[in-house]
């Protein structure tokens, strides 16, 4: 749940109902009818193939050696094709084409669903602040983890005959 203890629209006190067999917190005020849904937030993920080898990138705040895919969160008006592109432009300059879609994945423990691509990488590679280090892998190499964007590496492994 959340640490909202107050209605954002008329500051009257939350309360948690049950609304769709789901607890939810629910303004208490009675004419409000303010819901907080706490919807997971959309990010997209890029699988990026340079120079026939996987980007792997470092975001600035993990610890060293800890490696995932080009992620971002989904803009208003966006589309999950136009985000990954957007954020693969924003992180590390590359331009992309052959976009497919991996699937989409759950990352329960940070209420995010993750929207998963593969695509091609094109232009020279130029880290923003965000990300501090970088790996080209070669995909026979790859090795997936077993949270988040790991199960779309180890879905796109095995849908093109690698062994993980």
């Amino acid at each position: 749940m959340s640490n909202f203890k107050f209605c954002p629209v008329c500051t009257a006190p939350l309360g948690l109902h049950v609304l769709d067999e789901v607890e939810r917190l629910v303004c208490t005020k009675e004419d409000c009818n303010f819901i907080y849904y706490n919807n997971p937030l959309p990010v997209v993920a890029g699988l990026i193939r340079y120079e026939d080898k996987i980007l792997l990138a470092r975001n600035a705040k993990w610890p060293e050696k800890m490696m995932g895919l080009i992620t971002g969160f989904l803009e208003n008006g966006e589309s999950p094709e136009e985000g990954i592109i957007r954020e693969a432009k924003e992180e590390t300059n590359l331009d992309l084409s052959g976009l497919s879609l991996i699937g989409n994945y759950s990352f329960i423990q940070k209420n995010e669903l993750i929207i998963a691509f593969f695509a091609e990488g094109h232009g020279t590679i130029k880290l923003s602040e965000e990300l501090v280090e970088y790996k080209l892998i070669p995909p026979e190499k790859l090795r997936p983890w077993p949270y988040a964007t790991g199960l779309a590496v180890k879905d796109w492994l095995d849908s093109n005959g690698y062994k993980n």
